[in-house]
């Protein structure tokens, strides 16, 4: 089975996401839907190819959606599945894909 790996900046992004619902919610709401993406990042390994593949950004690469709030972006190998990048609300995600 594959494993699933969270990037330095993917997790960097779970903590903003976390951050940013705790001050303006409560810090057990926003855990509890922090908690909510990594529980539906692990399900990746058992459906990795679900999703848009986005070879035009970076070879390899997918996006997914989570309760119309997230877009989560992977990218997926026989070893494992990588998230790369969770990102909330109107981000750019092109834009920020493109440059890295």
């Amino acid at each position: 089975m594959r494993a699933v790996i969270f990037s330095f900046e993917a997790t960097e992004h779970l903590d903003a996401i976390e951050g940013y619902i705790a001050a303006r919610s409560s810090v057990t709401t926003a855990a509890a839907f922090v908690d909510s993406i990594i529980e539906y990042c692990a399900g990746l390994t058992q459906f990795p190819d679900r999703g848009r593949a986005r070879d035009d950004l970076r070879p390899g690469l997918r996006l997914v959606g989570f309760r119309r709030r997230v877009t989560i972006a992977f990218s997926v190998d026989p070893q494992a599945v990588t998230i790369l990048g969770v990102y909330w609300g109107g981000r750019n995600v092109d834009s920020w894909l493109g440059d890295h």
